[in-house]
């Protein structure tokens, strides 16, 4: 395939992707009460195998070719219009999650700290230790790891899934709700950003196990440490720079810009190179970026362009993955069903719990709980990395797929009923 032909495929997968999640969007928002970012996540599923395939199979194979290219030397390689749009994907992915720390109330989390940990402690070990557990009946009963993987390592991939929050999406709602300044929305936040940052290190210790290197472990975790030292105690001045270049040029100028974006990108490479990935370097860069005039303009210039091309392309590509067409089985239906349970006590619960020891009444308690029990964006990412580097198979791929989709489905509706009658209420969509 020539690089005409694959520019041209390009625009065509783009608007179908744009038309899609646009059309469900408008439908889910609508009827279902839904978000923009649950909405791209059920598009990007119906794009893949599991509906379009079903529906036109040879043209969702020639629209998003997932098979790899053979050369004349026998050799596989990944198909590249795949890997395009991957890319992009990542890109978008990358200035979403630095959206999202720039929403970020660190003041406001330093006031309530003792109630975030508590609530970090119960979203991290209730979930991992329920989702352990359910790797050993898993392990010894069917295909649902790779033959390379040990128990230890599949213990830990599943535990670190199931601790996972979807913090893209939550910290999504709260914006959307006009909730992510309140007191229980800040808690929410600082739980669920902790949460996925002890399961990105248990992940990277699973990628050490699986290639047979501690390095990727150490480089990781102590990489992310660094980094978000530096972060804090110099980054955080450094930046202070971009503030003043804006006073004196009456606003975020082009060359202001370009300059943010090279540092954003940087910071996302660092921490992809380290081992935890780029979502984690851009979130760190926004929350320590000062506040006012700068974070504000920086927000108009990317947020709309971010959230309606580049990300909806992500939630396709994870879509594409997707087959739950292998879930064929009673006993699979059935275990599908099992990962759901330990996935909604495990989290939602027990976040609901902590949150009311922390304090909170009955009512907010159980609001944190559903934002909790939402897997949404970061489960598809550490479903999507398990899948490439060979640590679990597309059927636990699938099953892990319909738990994350079925419990972020369940967020907005709860969210909206539990507050309704509230002082919250004025915020809801």
């Amino acid at each position: 395939m020539s690089n005409f032909d694959l520019v041209i495929q390009l625009f065509l997968q783009l608007t179908v992707i744009l038309v899609t999640c646009r059309i469900i969007t408008i439908l889910g928002r609508r009827y279902l009460g839904q978000t923009d970012v649950v909405c791209e996540m059920i598009a990007g599923v119906m794009l893949g195998p599991s509906l379009l395939g079903l529906i036109a199979p040879n043209f969702q194979q020639w629209l998003f070719p997932k098979l790899p290219i053979i050369t004349a030397l026998g050799d596989k390689i990944p198909n590249p219009s795949m890997s395009i749009l991957y890319a992009i994907s990542q890109i978008g992915l990358a200035i979403y999650m630095f959206l999202i720390g720039l929403e970020f109330n660190t003041k406001l989390l330093k006031h309530h700290i003792k109630s975030a940990g508590l609530l970090s402690a119960a979203g991290i070990i209730t979930p991992f230790i329920l989702g352990a557990i359910a790797s050993v009946f898993l392990y010894q009963n069917g295909n649902f790891f790779q033959p390379k993987v040990l128990p230890w390592s599949a213990a830990l991939y599943l535990g670190a899934s199931m601790t996972i929050t979807a913090f893209p999406m939550l910290a999504r709602i709260l914006y959307e709700r006009g909730l992510a300044q309140t007191r229980f929305g800040t808690l929410a936040l600082g739980a669920a950003s902790v949460d996925d940052g002890v399961a990105w290190c248990l992940l990277a210790i699973v990628l050490a196990s699986v290639k047979n290197s501690i390095n990727i472990a150490i480089l990781a975790i102590g990489g992310g440490i660094c980094y978000v030292l530096f972060a804090i105690f110099i980054g955080q001045r450094l930046l202070k720079a971009f503030t003043n270049m804006t006073k004196r040029d009456g606003g975020v100028s082009r060359q202001t810009l370009t300059l943010f974006l090279i540092v954003l990108m940087f910071c996302a490479w660092f921490t992809d190179i380290t081992g935890i990935y780029a979502i984690f370097g851009a979130f760190v860069l926004g929350a320590v970026t000062p506040r006012g005039e700068f974070a504000q303009q920086i927000r108009q210039y990317t947020e709309f362009f971010t959230t309606s091309f580049l990300l909806p392309i992500f939630f396709v590509f994870s879509g594409l993955n997707t087959q739950i067409g292998l879930v064929n089985t009673p006993a699979l239906w059935g275990i599908t069903l099992l990962i759901l349970a330990i996935a909604i006590i495990g989290k939602g619960i027990a976040c609901m719990l902590a949150a009311k020891l922390a304090g909170e009444n009955w009512r907010e308690s159980a609001t944190i709980g559903a934002l909790m029990n939402a897997r949404g964006l970061m489960e598809l990412i550490i479903l999507n990395i398990g899948l490439e580097q060979g640590i679990i198979t597309p059927t636990l791929f699938t099953i892990m797929v319909i738990m994350a989709v079925v419990t972020t489905l369940m967020a907005s509706p709860l969210v909206a009923f539990l507050l309704h009658g509230t002082s919250y209420e004025k915020f809801t969509v």
